[in-house]
């Protein structure tokens, strides 16, 4: 692979985790929250959102091949794996939090 090509997977790779780590992150601040945590949470899902949308446009624009092929197939066993099991594990931080 061409340093470009890695520098470039590597970029939306970090795009692709922050923004779905900002819309988890934001319907469990909005779900949870009350007051200003529930508008920051509805803040950070909307910014999320905004991300995903932007680069999943601008992707498609560049090259919708590279995209499918190398990111979205291989790449969602990776980051949907990481993610659940975040997920996982921010749920039970947040039970053992609430029961204590």
């Amino acid at each position: 692979m061409d340093i470009t090509i890695t520098l470039s997977l590597f970029g939306q790779i970090i795009l692709v985790v922050f923004a779905l780590v900002l819309l988890i992150l934001g319907v469990f601040t909005a779900y949870f929250g009350s007051g200003k945590s529930r508008i920051a949470g509805i803040s950070l899902l909307l910014i999320g959102l905004i991300i995903g949308i932007i680069y999943v446009w601008l992707s498609h624009a560049s090259d919708p091949g590279y995209f499918v092929n190398v990111i979205l197939i291989p790449g969602l066993a990776y980051i949907g794996g990481a993610i659940i099991g975040a997920v996982i594990g921010f749920l039970i931080f947040i039970l053992v939090i609430m029961k204590t």
